[in-house]
């Protein structure tokens, strides 16, 4: 399993994903599912991957072949390089996806393998504003909004919470690396096939160029201060919350006859 995120913000984007895969509880290794392209000045695509490592590898070598290819032979045949919308990206990225599923799928279906992936792509595209996609196995998509600006993939549940409280567009993107660390962090405790390194990407708005990416292994010292500064923040809050009545007055109230609720 895995657990990847996107935040698209006024200000930009901020991209997150843990590096920590399995194939069963004694085989776990470690590999990137952040993939970065810039095929020209005029553009920037982030990448995060969920799902069949071997899929997801092929659709990311298939991409540096097409591009490849159209900048050393002057073609038009890459999405990546000739799109003018990021919504024709991801539409190219989708298609790339499941060519690679339909080769391979028949196949390993048949050993009850899964050849799924799920991709988030985010970027900008000089001229147009920047944005965050989903992208299926299935190869349609959809885009991130104002409304709901983050997007997930993989082992998502455990993550939520802090992103439906605190996630807004308005959001600086600083604080959205921030809670993209949180929200890792949280579903690493509670899942152990997610888990550091954490990557996170941070792109600035009409920049064309990342402004930050990171690398936070489990014993990265910004990482050991955001997770213990989260968990006692936590605590303090809860040790805060209001008291039930009962529990504020002088006396102990008087059980509450059977049947009775209390008061």
């Amino acid at each position: 399993m895995t657990y990847c995120l996107g935040l698209a913000l006024d200000e930009g984007l901020v991209m997150a994903a843990d590096s920590r895969t399995n194939a069963g509880i004694d085989y776990v290794t470690t590999f990137s599912k952040l993939h970065v392209f810039q095929p020209a000045p005029d553009r920037i695509f982030i990448l995060l991957s969920a799902g069949n490592l071997a899929t997801t590898q092929e659709v990311m070598n298939r991409i540096r072949r097409d591009l490849d290819r159209a900048q050393g032979q002057g073609a038009q045949e890459c999405g990546l390089l000739t799109a003018d919308y990021l919504f024709e990206a991801a539409d190219y990225v989708g298609r790339v996806s499941l060519g690679v599923q339909r080769d391979h799928g028949p196949a390993l279906s048949q050993s009850g393998v899964s050849v799924g992936t799920t991709l988030i792509l985010g970027g900008q595209i000089a001229g147009q504003p920047h944005g965050l996609y989903l992208i299926y196995p299935q190869g349609n998509y959809f885009s991130a909004s104002p409304e709901t600006p983050y997007l997930q993939i993989g082992e998502n549940k455990y993550g939520k919470p802090a992103l439906d409280r605190i996630a807004k567009p308005g959001l600086a993107l600083e604080d959205g690396a921030r809670l993209c660390v949180v929200s890792l962090d949280a579903t690493s405790r509670s899942n152990v096939t997610v888990g550091p390194p954490f990557e996170v990407a941070i792109y600035a708005k009409d920049t064309l160029t990342l402004t930050h990416r990171l690398k936070l292994t489990a014993d990265h010292p910004a990482l050991r201060a955001l997770s213990t500064s989260w968990n006692q923040g936590i605590r303090i809050v809860f040790d805060g919350l209001p008291r039930f009545d009962w529990e504020s007055m002088g006396e102990q109230a008087e059980p509450a006859p059977a049947g009775q609720p209390l008061p």
